[in-house]
């Protein structure tokens, strides 16, 4: 059985940093491709990293490039999600999702809902002013 787990934030002020952890379970990581995304109230789920199976292309939306970054650890089968000065925007929920994908993936722009077929609960960031 396929799970991910989010776990890692809280709330801190702004200029703040936050490393969150998706934890998986049930499939081979080094396999799959891991994304981050996050769902702010009232707002649409928007893809903000991801990394692909052999952890040399990575993937960011402009939002949030400079600021977090994405990373694996496949003997711990635990992605991250490291984020640094954060901003009362980047308040949200926030979930890890994986995928299959190939060793030659590379991914193209920032990850599409669409694409991933496996989440976790998410978990939530707030940041405040």
């Amino acid at each position: 059985q396929v799970q991910l787990v989010e776990s890692g934030g809280g709330v801190v002020d702004d200029g703040g940093s936050l490393t969150l952890s998706c934890r998986t379970s049930g499939f081979v990581m080094e396999r799959y491709a891991i994304a981050w995304f996050r769902q702010a109230p009232g707002q649409e789920r928007e893809g903000i990293a991801c990394i692909a199976p052999n952890d040399i292309y990575l993937e960011y939306a402009q939002v949030v490039k400079g600021r977090f970054v994405v990373f694996r650890d496949n003997a711990k089968s635990t992605a991250y999600l490291k984020m640094d000065d954060l901003k009362p925007d980047d308040t949200a929920v926030y979930f890890c999702a994986a995928d299959p994908r190939s060793i030659y993936w590379k991914p193209e722009g920032a990850p599409r809902e669409k694409d991933y077929a496996y989440w976790g609960q998410g978990t939530q960031v707030t940041v405040f002013s």
